[in-house]
């Protein structure tokens, strides 16, 4: 491969593939994108992103525009690039472990493409796969449809992604590590020259190891990330119960700790997307496969479904039954700065809403048409967020928009039947919403819920 002329391709236009796709046209890479979605390609062709991700659109259109990205539906274009990354979807079967049909799909259709193909290639699983992958399912696959021997002929390696929704783009210029788990030290070398390439001096700390270890860290990285969400979730279920607590102050308390660190303490309604959710499921049938049972990410997974049933029960404790009343949601996504619904908390929520005879109204600035094929006419789909809680008795804020904060308490007061709010996502400090009654998750109260400013610790810097 010679380093000034490197080319790229991706086989999977999803999150990852796109995303990491257009990060590398953008720094100067002839980059290919295959997909076998029509419509997902011919919105990429023409610079429009197929999901909502910032600075997304922006870079794509410059990449598309420039030339430097180009798409196909002909995997077998993949021959004609130095590196090809396997970026598919590895999805949840019924019992939790994950489905590799896709990789192994890709894997054999990438061999037959590079079957004449006289030049070394390197072949990278990018997919969230589980420890021993790539070595036992992906490389005999490749071996066996090109022809070539792994270590001779072609190159393969584990690269396992570690992007955040909402900041995906900064993720992949600026990660805060590269895992590469190669097969051997020829194909390790040919990743590293990439990324010299894609990161010139800015090269981010990298850990090079096995493929077996590179698929297991990126496992332990989100089921520990998922464990600090539950965990913090317990505790604000815990405070609830308790006058004067407040999670938010234990929260930052416990973060300048260095051992625990700040981030992924923020108590809410359970964490969701396309990430923790599968990788702790993926994990916890692995481990039972090989005869351990992980009982603390049963206990996560476990904690995490029954958090959406504790912001049910907000709501009751503000109006009591919600039979025939009317409840509004604000915010689908399970975070901001996306349109992704998949494991969003807000469905669980409003599944449970209308199991106890709830009328749902629901508004997101992002995320309503994604919603709607997973609701259906389940719920009413606001136009806006003083629509969705106009005549309302309670509204539950579930994302955390900017948007949401702008809303003051003359707003829920004024459109509301009754001021009611879950504050889910700890939007709002107790006295911001004047007149309104506010209970958020992990402030514990004496008797009735109570509206107006409430005792709060302060941190003494």
């Amino acid at each position: 491969m010679s380093e000034h002329r490197l080319t790229v391709s991706f086989v999977g236009l999803g999150y990852v593939g796109l995303c990491t796709a257009v990060a590398f046209a953008n720094r100067g890479l002839n980059t290919l994108g295959v997909d076998v979605d029509p419509e997902r390609l011919a919105l990429v062709e023409v610079g429009r992103a197929p999901f909502h991700e910032p600075r997304l659109e922006r870079l794509l259109k410059t990449a598309v525009l420039s030339g430097r990205l180009r798409v196909s539906d002909e995997l077998s274009d993949v021959a004609e690039t130095d590196v090809i990354f396997l970026t598919v979807g590895t999805p949840s079967q019924l019992d939790g472990s994950i489905d590799t049909r896709h990789v192994e799909s890709a894997a054999r259709e990438v061999g037959v493409a590079l079957r004449t193909e006289p030049d070394f290639r390197l072949v990278v699983v990018k997919s969230t796969v589980v420890p021993g992958t790539t070595r036992s399912v992906v490389m005999p696959l490749l071996e066996g449809s090109s022809g070539k021997r792994v270590g001779v002929e072609l190159g393969l390696c584990t690269n396992p992604e570690f992007l955040k929704e909402g900041s995906a783009i900064d993720d992949t210029f600026r990660p805060d590590k590269l895992v590469i788990g190669a097969i051997d030290e020829g194909s390790a070398s040919h990743l590293k020259r990439l990324y010299r390439a894609f990161y010139g001096a800015k090269l981010p700390p990298t850990i090079e190891t096995t493929p077996e270890t590179a698929e297991m860290i990126k496992y332990a990285s989100n089921a520990f990330l998922a464990t600090k969400v539950s965990y913090i979730n317990t505790m604000a279920n815990i405070a609830q119960q308790v006058p004067g607590v407040d999670v938010e102050q234990v929260a930052a308390a416990i973060g300048l700790d260095p051992r625990i660190g700040p981030l992924f303490l923020k108590a809410g309604p359970g964490y969701g997307g396309s990430c923790f959710p599968k990788d702790v499921r993926a994990l916890i049938a692995f481990s039972r496969e090989r005869g351990y049972d992980p009982n603390l990410l049963a206990a996560v997974e476990k904690t995490n479904e029954r958090q959406a049933a504790k912001v049910v029960e907000l709501s009751e404790k503000l109006i009591g039954s919600l039979e025939d009343k009317r409840v509004a949601i604000l915010g689908l996504a399970f975070k901001k700065d996306t349109d992704d619904v998949r494991e969003a908390a807000s469905i669980r929520v409003i599944h449970r809403l209308k199991e106890k005879g709830a009328h749902v109204t629901a508004y997101d600035p992002m995320a309503i048409p994604g919603a709607r094929l997973v609701l259906g006419d389940a719920v009413e789909f606001a136009a806006d967020p003083k629509s969705a809680i106009q005549e309302a008795d309670c509204c539950i804020v579930m994302t955390e928009w900017d948007e949401f904060r702008n809303l003051t308490g003359k707003d829920y007061a004024e459109h509301m039947r009754r001021p009611n709010v879950v504050d889910a996502r700890r939007l709002y400090r107790p006295d911001e919403l004047e007149g309104v009654n506010v209970v958020a998750i992990g402030i514990g109260h004496s008797g009735s819920i109570q509206s107006g400013p409430t005792p709060e610790s302060r941190l003494i810097a």
